[in-house]
């Protein structure tokens, strides 16, 4: 039974390498093709990890890999699903007229993104707020924006900067805030290898940045459940 479907796995590999061989053969061949036009990104993507097991000692062959390449780049494809969308298309029409000027929090958005020095993932808690000029927005969309901008490669610094610009963009408010807490992979599975690290990164506008008692609301609220 083993070796009937190590046969079967065989085979399957070899045709569906052959497939994409063949799409990026015919890409290669004709220099005024678009290699994107020709070669989707999930071929494209599980073609080069095929090519990558080799060199790092593994059969691509084997059992357990002959579909790791396509359920790779399938989740690749996930992971950088922001690419793909935009701040407009999130916020659609959920911006709505309020009349108030108190401070607006949602904290513990879940972060999950992936570091463009190693391509290994950092994840965490973003907290936002945001003081309204005449406008809010649906609680939800703050949460899309985050994930727009956190599901493509990234630093964590300039992902805090994406966000509190594209608030600031939606809804011109008084001020914003955008604090976000990670761990990074490349620090814990690599390099330093230390557990346990936090790395905190914020960005402030308006209010938020400039009056020292709006800001220390902002850190107030968020202290307040840590602290019971």
């Amino acid at each position: 039974m083993a070796t009937t479907s190590s046969s079967t796995n065989g085979a399957l590999a070899n045709g569906s390498r052959a497939s994409c061989d063949s799409l990026l053969a015919k890409a290669d061949s004709d220099p005024l093709v678009d290699d994107a036009a020709v070669v989707p990104p999930q071929i494209g993507i599980a073609a080069a990890i095929r090519g990558i097991l080799p060199q790092i000692g593994e059969d691509p062959t084997r059992d357990g890999l002959v579909k790791t390449p396509e359920r790779y780049a399938q989740a690749l494809l996930f992971f950088t699903k922001g690419y793909s969308e935009s701040v407009e298309e999130a916020v659609n029409d959920a911006v709505f007229s309020v009349d108030t000027h108190e401070l607006v929090l949602v904290r513990d958005i879940d972060i999950f993104s992936m570091c463009e020095h190693h391509m290994v993932p950092f994840t965490g808690k973003m907290h936002i707020g945001y003081i309204p000029n005449g406008q809010v927005l649906g609680l939800s969309k703050l949460v899309r924006i985050a994930e727009i901008y956190a599901r493509r490669l990234q630093v964590q610094e300039r992902l805090t900067r994406q966000v509190a610009a594209a608030i600031e963009e939606v809804l011109s408010p008084l001020g914003v805030a955008v604090v976000l807490e990670c761990t990074h992979m490349c620090m814990v599975m690599r390099g330093v290898q230390k557990t346990g690290t936090v790395t905190r990164t914020q960005s402030m506008t308006g209010l938020l940045k400039n009056s020292l008692e709006e800001r220390q609301q902002f850190y107030t609220l968020l202290g307040l459940r840590q602290g019971g």
